[in-house]
Order: C-alpha cells, then sequence, then structure tokens
C-alpha cells in the first residue's frame, strides 16, 4: 500500500524539495512527506486544522512521540553496550545524549537547521536554539511513522550514534551543570538554592528528589541515587530550560 500511495499521490514543488533533503538524510525516499512537513513546523507557524477548530497542527505531537522513540532506542543500545553498568549510569550517559543541546547540535549536524520553519527565522535564528533539538526529535517521530521501528532503530544507532557520538568520550565527559547555573545566577543577579522534594530529606524509592528553585520559583525537579546527582540532573534540566550553556 504505501509504495502505491508513493505512484499515485501528487506532490507539491515545496514537498518534492523537502523529500530530496529528507532521502539525503536518512538514505530513502520517504513514503509520505507530509509525515516530514509537520515535523519542520514549530508551533509559531501552524496553521489551524480545516476540519478541528481552534486545533493547531505543529510538530509537538511528533516531537513527543520522536523523544519516546528516540529514548528507547538509545537505551537499548546503551543497555547492550554496557551489560555490567547500574541502571544510574544507563540513565545519566542516555541524558547526556538525547538533552536539548546534543539534540540541538545534532539537528545541525545532519541539516535540518535548514528545513525547520518558525515565525522570525531570519531575524531571531540565533535565539530559537531548542527549536531544533525539538525538530530533531519530530523528525524521529516522522520517521518512525513513515517507516517503522526497525527501520527507524537502524537509522538511529548507524546514522546517528555511531557517526555523530563518540560514546566512549560522552561517558568520560562529566558536564557541572550545578555550577553552570550558579555562575548563570551570579552573573545576572538570580537567587538559586537546591531543596529536597520531600520533607526530611528522604529517598523516594531508590533515588533522591531535589528541586532547584530560581527567585523563589521551582524550575526544575531531579532526580539520582545521590543528592549530589539528583542536585546535578536538576541544574542540567534548568540549563535546558533557560538555554544556559
Amino acid at each position: 500500500m504505501k509504495f502505491l500511495l508513493r505512484w499515485f499521490t501528487s506532490y507539491s514543488e515545496k514537498e518534492k524539495q523537502l523529500s530530496e533533503a529528507v532521502k539525503r538524510i536518512i538514505g530513502v525516499k520517504p513514503y509520505n512527506i507530509r509525515l516530514y512537513n509537520l515535523a519542520m513546523q514549530h508551533s509559531s507557524v501552524a496553521a489551524e486544522n480545516e476540519n478541528i477548530k481552534g486545533f493547531k497542527e505543529s510538530n509537538e505531537r511528533l516531537e513527543y512521540l520522536g523523544d519516546a522513540i528516540l529514548g528507547a532506542i538509545v537505551a537499548e543500545y546503551l543497555f547492550k553496550k554496557y551489560p555490567y553498568k547500574e541502571e544510574g549510569f544507563l540513565t545519566e550517559v542516555r541524558s547526556r545524549i538525547v538533552n536539548r543541546e546534543s539534540l540541538n547540535r545534532l539537528a545541525f549536524k545532519i541539516g535540518l537547521n535548514n528545513l525547520v520553519e518558525f515565525e522570525g527565522r531570519k531575524r531571531t535564528g540565533q535565539s530559537h536554539k531548542s527549536i531544533y533539538g525539538d525538530a530533531m526529535e519530530a523528525f524521529i517521530g516522522a520517521i518512525y511513522l513513515d517507516r517503522g521501528f526497525h527501520f527507524t532503530r537502524r537509522y538511529v544507532i548507524n546514522n546517528l550514534l555511531q557517526q555523530h557520538y563518540d560514546i566512549d568520550e560522552v561517558v568520560e565527559t562529566n558536564t557541572n551543570f550545578k555550577s553552570l547555573i550558579i555562575e548563570w545566577a551570579q552573573k545576572n543577579g538570580h537567587s538559586v538554592e537546591f531543596t529536597m522534594s520531600k520533607p526530611g530529606g528522604h529517598r523516594v524509592g531508590k533515588q533522591f528528589k531535589v528541586n532547584l528553585v530560581v527567585d523563589g520559583e521551582v524550575m526544575a525537579t531531579g532526580s539520582g541515587y545521590s543528592k549530589k546527582k539528583a542536585e546535578q540532573d536538576a541544574a542540567r534540566k534548568t540549563c535546558e530550560l533557560l538555554d544556559i550553556s
């Protein structure tokens, strides 16, 4: 059925150009180019659905799906690569691979930055760093719906992980996000504190839960098998949220 759709579906000139771009990135022509077109549509340029009043079509739903698919593939890859490492190690390495800053860089490496559409692109492109990482996840979601899980898994492992990441270097690199957020706060006149998310400092299940509070507002909650790791996790999430690097 997908094969027949490729022959009987009429594409616009824009869709034909996008189809060629997608082919260069994933190695094959897409079956449904409209999935990839949607993956490149930021909410700032989303158009209202003709059939559903009030619903605007953007890449946010595909981003949600792609985040889950990418996380699962990376988790399996690390699980097999490091058979004797504990859960905490695997979780931390996975977060370094799929965090927003890492996905932003990956989007540029494979050329998605040239395809993403968002309001004010020419004027403020440098201020939309997270848009590219979001589009990267949406792109993975589009591949999954277009080509299925097995193709997506092979693409992520062979074309992304093995070509654009040095996993051993990722493991050895230990960015001190707590220091980054404290330095940012001091430079910009903000107050920062870390508080336990549960009274008394008890662990929740097997992990600690810590809130990072900026100017009295909880920005993120981190978890880890030690208080230090939970603080780093909260700081990492806040750095992504505030685009601090």
